[in-house]
């Protein structure tokens, strides 16, 4: 049997994020721009012959068969008949409810982990497919590539990003994504670009359609957003609580980072184009 594996998850930003209309099943259609930043949670996925799918660590306020580490593996045995199972360790480190696609990412992990360590050798438009089951971000963390993202952001076109060093700022609430997307504030109308004219970058197309409804609704959120907007552009990623501003090096970054940090928790990440998950397990 595979001896164990440890697999990073990382976090994503939306690089920018437009609503651009509402689907007749309720959800937005969405433009935005993907990308992975090296902030990453770690998943030990080890072997079991008895069939059996157990996450070893808790996650606060999540049961272990709603975790998504531990759908994602049931689905994957289910679909495949394998008659392995595993036992999962997740070392989290992304915050939770902050737009950054941590619970996302792990299912992706897992997915695309236990496919490698039960040698099931599955495409990965395969275990994208069964990931968009489990939520609508699943699938850019397992093709693993910045993305020009449509629909409920499933649609997905790979593209390269700049990738800059960057402020991530956690305001320290959560948000509820339900709430924001159905608050009848939010704009649900903005006219949908090309990919190309998003590729250029830059206001106004690099604007978060969420950003005024959170901020409204979310004072700490506003306060972090304008004062990160003193030292760089500054955006919110998803629906938050996250927000980031690009720096083109790292030492400007940690000088902001630290200043943050004094208010918030804070991080200095680098902007990435292919996922640290797909370099561990050596996809090209």
């Amino acid at each position: 049997m595979n001896a164990p594996l440890t697999l990073p998850a990382p976090a994503k930003l939306n690089r920018m994020l437009h609503i651009v209309g509402r689907r007749e099943d309720g959800y937005h259609a969405l433009q935005t721009l993907f990308q992975f930043i090296d902030l990453c949670d770690h998943l030990t996925l080890a072997p079991r012959d008895d069939g059996e799918i157990q996450l070893t660590s808790e996650v606060s306020g999540v049961s272990h068969d709603d975790n998504l580490i531990v759908r994602a593996a049931r689905l994957l045995q289910q679909h495949s008949g394998t008659a392995l199972g595993a036992t999962l360790t997740i070392d989290k480190q992304l915050p939770m409810g902050g737009g950054l696609g941590g619970g996302s990412s792990n299912a992706a992990t897992a997915l695309v982990g236990l496919n490698h360590l039960w040698q099931l050798n599955l495409p990965l438009v395969e275990l994208a497919r069964l990931g968009l089951q489990l939520g609508a971000d699943v699938p850019v963390f397992v093709h693993g590539h910045s993305a020009w993202g449509e629909g409920v952001g499933e649609r997905l076109t790979p593209v390269t990003l700049d990738t800059p060093w960057l402020v991530i700022i956690h305001p320290g609430i959560s948000v509820s994504t339900s709430g924001v997307f159905q608050d009848p504030q939010l704009t649900r109308d903005s006219r949908p670009i090309t990919m190309a004219r998003a590729l250029q970058g830059g206001a106004p197309e690099w604007r978060n359609d969420c950003e005024a409804v959170v901020k409204e609704r979310y004072p700490p959120i506003a306060e972090a957003l304008n004062w990160l907007a003193q030292h760089a552009p500054s955006r919110l990623t998803g629906t938050g609580a996250c927000l980031f501003a690009a720096f083109d090096t790292q030492q400007s970054a940690q000088a902001i980072a630290q200043l943050a940090g004094q208010h918030w928790p804070a991080w200095v990440a680098r902007g990435l184009n292919t996922s640290p998950l797909h370099d561990a397990l050596g996809y090209l």
